[in-house]
């Protein structure tokens, strides 16, 4: 995607229940969904990385739209974001992006299939790596890759909030919370 490198990035803190994270945007969508309990520093860090040309402020009320749709999620009553998201990655990396996007709620795919799906079957570690550089978690739903076994791999956010955004998805979906979608 396309970059201007004066735009400022904004930032909040989400906290609900006992999800805590911390996400930015960009003038054009949501561009980071940070790791839960994480602090600022990681944020930070991602910014020097990835966008050193912006500055970054505090605006919770430029961040209400985001964090308005990530609560509902976390509540049980969103299966599907609307919100607009900005992220910058090579085209294989957005490709693969693109593919997490296509998964299901509450359901599973592995390395493999996102190989399958991109059309590269023999890039599944690089699909790994791709998957691992995710700026946007939840959103992005990386949390839903798994290994072609059926166990859970590696995750940005750590194993346990992989395993608590699955469970989350699961139980929606197995006790009937009403969802809204899009």
């Amino acid at each position: 995607m396309a970059t201007n490198s004066s735009s400022p990035l904004y930032w909040s803190e989400l906290s609900d229940r006992d999800w805590q994270v911390h996400i930015a945007a960009h003038e054009k969508g949501l561009c980071f969904v940070g790791s839960q309990h994480q602090p600022f520093e990681e944020l930070a860090t991602w910014v020097s990385n990835r966008f050193p040309e912006s500055k970054l402020i505090r605006n919770d009320d430029k961040l209400q739209p985001y964090a308005a749709e990530l609560t509902r999620y976390f509540q049980g009553e969103l299966d599907r974001f609307t919100i607009p998201l900005y992220y910058r990655g090579t085209p294989f990396q957005e490709a693969v992006w693109q593919a997490l996007c296509e998964i299901p709620y509450g359901q599973t795919r592995s390395y493999s299939d996102i190989a399958q799906q991109i059309h590269k079957p023999a890039a599944v570690r690089a699909i790994g790596a791709a998957i691992g550089t995710n700026p946007i978690l939840i959103t992005i739903p990386c949390h839903r890759v798994i290994g072609k076994n059926g166990s859970l791999t590696g995750y940005r956010g750590g194993i346990d909030m992989k395993t608590k955004l699955l469970e989350l998805e699961r139980n929606v979906l197995t006790y009937g919370k009403e969802l809204h979608r899009v």
